[in-house]
């Protein structure tokens, strides 16, 4: 009752990716309480046991090496140990950001830069752009390209799916699908400066019939995202609502990953002779 009102987040996952992250989770804890519970209570049996009042324990000054005692000490662990890395191997390379998803539905492309502080997300097959929301059909896979403008960052949406992070002149992968309708928060789980706290934003599930009117209504309204209309993006805001571009600037992801990558090359070069 006390953590009714608590956001459950990838307790309650709404995705394949996140509800495979979820069986990891309870796996793992299942296994360790396993084992923890009962060593909890063979310390309190224990110490209950060899009190000082207690005739009937057996006290045995002399005693120094038992071999099947130490083999039950140390197998037992290593046998958890191996079970624990063998649960989190096989599930992390199943559920590798980088791998697409299975689907029949072709994935929707979705060009990600991470600014200060707020979300660019580009739909390259669209021709618009949003910031700090992302609207997808349900059922359909995500394939998020991901990069900085600024400072490693990390995008998360805890129900559907684990973060991966966001760094200038690199690109890197996340795949995402929503089962169901719904309005996700996604987060930056990454620290980077003031407005890190407010670099939140929306991922919303909606219907085929949604989507394609979003799209059109993106495409009517809002501004031009071109070279002038990115440097203004660019300048730090924080707590940004989120806006539409009914048009977006041709190679626009790779030229920010190119000039972003020269940029900190340059950044780290200037740090080394000051």
């Amino acid at each position: 009752m006390p953590l009714g009102g608590c956001a459950r987040g990838v307790l309650d996952p709404a995705g394949p990716v996140a509800a495979g992250n979820r069986i990891i989770l309870l796996n793992s804890l299942t296994i360790m309480l396993a084992i923890v519970i009962p060593t909890i209570l063979a310390t309190l049996l224990f110490a209950w046991w060899f009190r000082a009042g207690n005739k009937k324990a057996e006290y045995k000054p002399e005693f120094a090496y038992s071999g099947r005692l130490e083999l039950l000490v140390w197998s037992v662990p290593a046998l958890i140990v191996i079970f624990l890395g063998g649960i989190a191997w096989i599930g992390s390379h199943d559920l590798d950001p980088s791998r697409p998803l299975e689907s029949k539905v072709p994935p929707l492309r979705v060009q990600v830069i991470a600014l200060d502080w707020k979300w660019l997300f580009i739909y390259p097959d669209q021709g618009i752009a949003s910031v700090n929301r992302v609207v997808a059909p349900v059922g359909t896979p995500v394939a998020f390209q991901i990069t900085s403008a600024t400072v490693m960052n990390s995008l998360f949406v805890p129900q559907l799916g684990g973060q991966i992070y966001a760094m200038a002149g690199m690109e890197t992968k996340l795949h995402l699908q929503a089962d169901r309708p719904g309005s996700y928060q996604g987060l930056s789980a990454h620290y980077s400066g003031r407005g890190f706290p407010g670099m939140m934003f929306r991922m919303d599930a909606v219907s085929a019939q949604q989507f394609a009117g979003w799209i059109a209504g993106a495409k009517r309204s809002g501004p031009l995202l071109d070279r002038a209309g990115y440097l203004a993006l660019l300048k730090d805001s924080e707590n940004v609502a989120p806006y539409t571009y009914r048009a977006v600037a041709p190679g626009l992801f790779d030229a920010v990953v190119k000039d972003s990558g020269t940029l900190s090359a340059k950044r780290a070069k200037d740090g080394r002779q000051q």
